[in-house]
């Protein structure tokens, strides 16, 4: 059977190029590789605009990856290509009705804070719903939380080139999950501040996901792209058996 094709979906305050190295090792290996840009307007919407990409630009089966934010998306994403595997990569991996905000309530993250502004900065767009705005990580928040184990200068330019998320995004309920029909995998870095190790670990067991743990921060794809890649094969490997 043919290599599936790998399609990388990024999460917030990110964009492709979160993927280079693991897209760079997989690629090696003789896999076409995609890695789509994320809307990052919310689930729905961005799960939509993943599944008319993957109906358009896919043949064949795919292992569908999100990260952060990006799992909600590859979660809600129901149609469009042939999906055969999820990979979780220090990802939320929602069940029906759950949002982000839901999520981290309570848990310790970084980001649940009594106020947000201490962690973000928040600002209008245009054409926005009423009452709705973007959030950016503010650079402490990039440095102390949310890539604290990358090389300052690299951490400096996701604080300069970081794409933001809506708020609305993070209080949309997800619609009913793909992994409750999909074999999943899931990437827990256990030095996450964003999106705690203990959420991570639950949410992956709950979706029956094969789970492997690295020391590493919420960006573990780029702080240890290995594990990363080893993971997206053993998903490969499985859609190929």
């Amino acid at each position: 059977m043919a290599k599936p094709t790998i399609v990388l979906v990024h999460g917030a305050w990110a964009d492709a190029s979160s993927w280079n190295a693991v897209a760079s090792g997989l690629q090696r290996q003789g896999y076409t590789v995609l890695a789509p840009p994320n809307l990052l307007r919310g689930p729905a919407t961005d799960a939509a605009y993943i599944s008319s990409f993957l109906a358009q630009r896919t043949t064949g089966p795919v292992v569908l990856v999100g990260h952060s934010y990006g799992g909600f998306v590859i979660s809600n994403t129901t149609g469009g290509g042939d999906v055969r595997a999820l990979v979780y990569v220090d990802a939320f991996i929602p069940d029906e009705g759950e949002f982000v905000f839901q999520i981290l309530g309570g848990s310790g993250s970084a980001l649940d804070v009594p106020d947000p502004t201490t962690v973000l900065d928040i600002v209008g767009y245009p054409g926005s719903p009423e009452g709705d705005a973007e959030a950016f990580l503010k650079p402490d928040t990039v440095h102390n939380f949310f890539a604290q184990d990358l090389p300052e200068a690299d951490r400096w330019l996701i604080a300069a080139g970081q794409r933001p998320i809506t708020l609305s995004a993070n209080t949309t309920p997800s619609a009913a999950p793909a992994w409750k029909n999909l074999p999943s995998w899931a990437v827990i870095g256990t030095e996450d501040k964003v999106i705690p190790p203990g959420v991570k670990r639950s949410q992956a067991e709950r979706a029956g996901a094969k789970t492997t743990e690295v020391e590493g921060s919420h960006v573990s794809l780029v702080s240890h792209p290995q594990v990363v890649i080893d993971t997206i094969l053993a998903a490969a490997a499985h859609v190929t058996d």
